[in-house]
């Protein structure tokens, strides 16, 4: 579950790492199958990386129209509360680039339907992904961020795993106790075969955690030690979150 660690020295410092490995993905991606399929986490370390995509130079150096947005998780609230990750994304970096509106595809949530709403998230997957050879659509990217508990996206240590590793479920409703709310998430395996996942975490407070999530697994496991990626994972991290890491690479 390792992957690639690599460690800047601040957080714009890492933005600016994670944001030219987007444009190298985008452009490989837009080369190869004319389209660019990412899915957007919420949080405030994506945040500052979605406000560098929208500055120069990395907003110059790509080709929006490709472009297609979708989310890891979803809140149970209106796309314009500022609890929105949507409403977040928006802020930050999709009003401010020419991606074609019916390239964004948020996630549509209700608390009185949520499932169906899970639901309804999984058939866009389907309708809009390539699929893996194991038959799971297929982001070219997902961003995710590590919670201080080491739930990635809406995958809380509390969440079913019988529901959220099936690899039939590719979005699902997911009750976060320790919240008392209810969420849309991706499945663990539509993040696991996604062609890359990178993975931000910055600040000390993310240190111990981040120590936890690339240590040995634990017993049960941390939400982010289920994730088992098929392709390509990197850790993106400023030096206060590796700060407890015991071999320490600065790149």
């Amino acid at each position: 579950m390792q992957g690639q660690i690599r460690i800047s020295a601040d957080l714009g410092a890492l933005s600016a790492a994670a944001a030219k490995r987007w444009v190298v993905l985008a452009a490989e991606a837009i080369t190869a199958r004319s389209e660019f399929h990412v899915a957007l986490s919420g949080g405030a370390t994506p945040k500052r990386l979605y406000e560098r995509l929208a500055a120069a130079p990395f907003v110059r150096e790509i080709d929006w129209s490709c472009v297609h947005i979708y989310f890891t998780d979803e809140r149970c609230v209106l796309p314009d509360h500022p609890d929105s990750n949507f409403h977040m994304a928006s802020e930050a970096l999709l009003r401010h680039v020419l991606i074609p509106p019916g390239q964004i595809h948020r996630i549509g949530v209700s608390l009185a339907t949520i499932r169906q709403d899970a639901a309804a998230y999984a058939e866009l997957l389907r309708k809009h992904l390539r699929k893996s050879k194991e038959g799971v659509p297929q982001f070219d990217l997902v961003l995710l961020g590590l919670g201080p508990d080491g739930h990635v996206a809406s995958l809380f240590p509390a969440a079913g795993i019988a529901v959220t590793e099936r690899e039939d479920r590719y979005a699902v409703a997911v009750y976060a106790d320790r919240l008392k709310a209810w969420r849309i998430s991706l499945s663990l395996p539509v993040i696991a075969h996604a062609r890359h996942i990178l993975m931000l975490a910055a600040g000390e407070e993310k240190a111990g955690i981040v120590r936890r999530a690339l240590g040995a697994p634990e017993s049960p496991p941390l939400p982010v030690q289920r994730l088992q990626p098929v392709h390509e994972m990197e850790w993106y991290l400023d030096q206060a979150a590796a700060a407890q890491l015991r071999d320490r690479v600065i790149g």
